[in-house]
């Protein structure tokens, strides 16, 4: 399973793909103060972030369900922070080839849990804001961040470049299987 979404990966594009053991993921609480600081606006308006998905305690418990996960990674050419546009297609671009193999992946009947690079935006805005039921629970999905994964530590594990030099931005994501 695990080669089959590396595969798949590399064929959506993107620049990594790492197996990794849920065991060897690094969770630090600490992370969660970021998400209620809001600097992403979500915080409280989507059903995948903060408050509404889970403790950092109930986030680690839906990691460690799964013994086997792949650390994904793509990288995007963006000059400064300020370019918010790149920037969303970047994320869009990679949390869509994500989405994508956990589709096939739950169409062939695989349990499988997606974590993002940022928080769900399968609707925007999220359904939470007009007070109405979520209609993708199969494939809503939170960031890392909201899991606390300490995502540098495991970028190092996988031995993958995690740093933002010379106007290179690496994305990352993670599926987790059995």
């Amino acid at each position: 399973m695990i080669e089959k979404i590396i595969q798949q990966a590399k064929e959506l594009g993107f620049d990594n793909a790492v197996a990794v053991k849920t065991s060897e993921i690094v969770f630090d609480p600490s992370f969660r103060p970021y998400c209620e600081d809001n600097y992403c606006g979500q915080f409280g308006a989507n059903y995948c972030c903060p408050p509404f998905c889970g403790t950092p305690d109930e986030m680690k418990e839906r990691v460690l369900k799964y013994q086997n996960a792949v650390l994904l990674q793509m990288q995007f050419k963006i000059e400064d922070f300020s370019q918010k546009e790149k920037l969303k297609q970047a994320k869009n671009k990679h949390n869509g080839a994500m989405i994508k193999i956990v589709k096939q992946l739950k169409e062939s009947g695989v349990d499988c849990l997606m974590m993002g690079s940022g928080g769900c935006s399968l609707c925007s805005p999220c359904n939470l804001s007009l007070s109405k039921p979520c209609p993708f629970v199969d494939l809503r999905y939170s960031c890392m961040s909201a899991y606390c994964v300490f995502v540098k530590k495991l970028a190092k594990t996988c031995n993958i470049n995690y740093d933002y030099k010379d106007g290179i931005l690496p994305f990352f994501g993670l599926i987790a299987v059995n």
